[in-house]
């Protein structure tokens, strides 16, 4: 086991901003301390150069980086994706498949319980977020049509079998047996996410008493008044956009890439949920740090046909988005700068808060004692310096010491 003291820098705490030393033993935090504390300590000191010292990032809702997909179901997609968000800052994820056929997600799952226990060289599987095929078509966004279906029992059962990796699942409340599937969830210990669905308040409210939690990327691939007012002319309903505003037992989370969302989206959700119902998601797709040009989002054999362009996905035509293409870094500065939420805060929403949506807060999500050594240093522009991952650097830039 190696002991490392964290030392010169400054610690990012959920509430508050602190200079301190860590140590950690192992993969775990064994200490936290002042900086002028007087330690009796014989292993590796770590000058993190006055930079700041945050718990690593978790990420809810993420599909692929470096050419690689969750979807392609192989191990080398695998570590490919995680070792490609690692260096982004990301410690911990949850693998989030895509509407695909069924034994494409079996793969994918398959896949998930396996690096729940086996290491990726890179961020950490926490266990899968079940997304799709359960969607509104009229709602699918880049997700492939054809193999969008409403939940049936033999089938959920055969995806219920892997409820020891699935940690979250999605579904659009308004399609027939959701209900079922929401409350078999719960059952099996899974958190209840609603998404890609154009269901009204009533709906919502209903999803709320069968167990939904959760509501992912918000102001995207939802119903709201506009959308709902197509279908009835009067009264005007609200959708889930209104719902997730207004419902206090969920939480939700935001693509804060600046091309999802313009600042004052952004702000409304901070203002509303606040940052301990609001969480920040990469949702990136395969062309995480690649170049521009077209990808598949999704399985190679049946995925749609999507761009990079201009610093986000894009659907072939240009007309509509197409998941993102950043990291959970550049999720942080970015909302931290178009919002001027203050940085502990900006933080929590990428580390404590989707921990907690996750159910993992016990051992991730903050520099606590007894909690999984990792962290990432930030300079004071928020770039990556240095990822550390079960006590472990794993990835360092030349743009510091730490």
């Amino acid at each position: 086991m190696s002991d490392r003291l964290f030392t010169n820098g400054t610690l990012i705490l959920p509430d508050r901003l602190r200079d301190c030393c860590v140590l950690s033993s192992g993969n775990r935090i064994l200490d936290v301390g002042p900086s002028d504390w007087n330690w009796s300590f014989e292993g590796e000191v770590i000058d993190l150069s006055g930079n700041y010292l945050a718990p690593g990032f978790i990420d809810l809702h993420v599909h692929g980086g470096a050419g690689s997909d969750f979807m392609d179901g192989t191990a080398d997609a695998f570590r490919t994706v995680c070792q490609a968000h690692l260096k982004h800052g990301t410690t911990s994820l949850l693998p989030t498949s895509t509407v695909a056929s069924h034994e494409q997600i079996l793969a994918f799952l398959q896949q998930c319980r396996r690096f729940q226990m086996e290491d990726t060289g890179g961020a950490k599987v926490l266990g899968a977020h079940f997304y799709g095929p359960y969607f509104a078509e009229q709602a699918r966004g880049c997700h492939p049509q054809a193999p969008i279906r409403p939940p049936e029992e033999k089938e959920m059962a055969e995806f219920l079998a892997f409820a020891d990796c699935i940690r979250t699942a999605t579904v659009a409340p308004e399609l027939p047996k959701a209900k079922e599937f929401v409350e078999a969830c719960v059952g099996h210990g899974i958190r209840c996410n609603a998404g890609h669905s154009h269901a009204t308040f009533a709906q919502m409210e209903e999803a709320v008493k069968w167990g939904v939690r959760h509501v992912d990327h918000l102001f995207c691939a939802m119903s709201d008044r506009a959308r709902l007012r197509q279908s009835q002319t009067y009264p005007m309903r609200g959708g889930v956009l209104e719902a997730t505003l207004f419902f206090d037992e969920l939480t939700t989370e935001v693509i804060a890439d600046g091309k999802h969302l313009q600042a004052e989206l952004l702000k409304l959700a901070y203002k509303i949920k606040g940052p301990d119902r609001l969480a920040l998601v990469s949702d990136c797709n395969r062309a995480l740090d690649m170049p521009d040009g077209e990808y598949i989002f999704g399985p190679k054999d049946g995925g749609e046909r999507v761009l990079r362009r201009d610093g986000v996905g894009l659907m072939p035509n240009g007309a509509a988005l197409a998941s993102a293409v950043m990291g959970m870094d550049h999720m942080v500065r970015t909302f931290h700068g178009l919002t001027s939420a203050p940085l502990t805060e900006s933080i929590r929403m990428a580390t404590l808060t989707p921990a907690r949506i996750a159910g993992v807060e016990a051992h991730v999500g903050s520099i606590e004692i007894g909690k999984r050594a990792d962290f990432v240093v930030l300079d004071p522009e928020l770039n990556v310096r240095a990822v550390y991952r079960d006590g472990e650097m794993c990835h360092a830039t030349s743009g510091g010491n730490a």
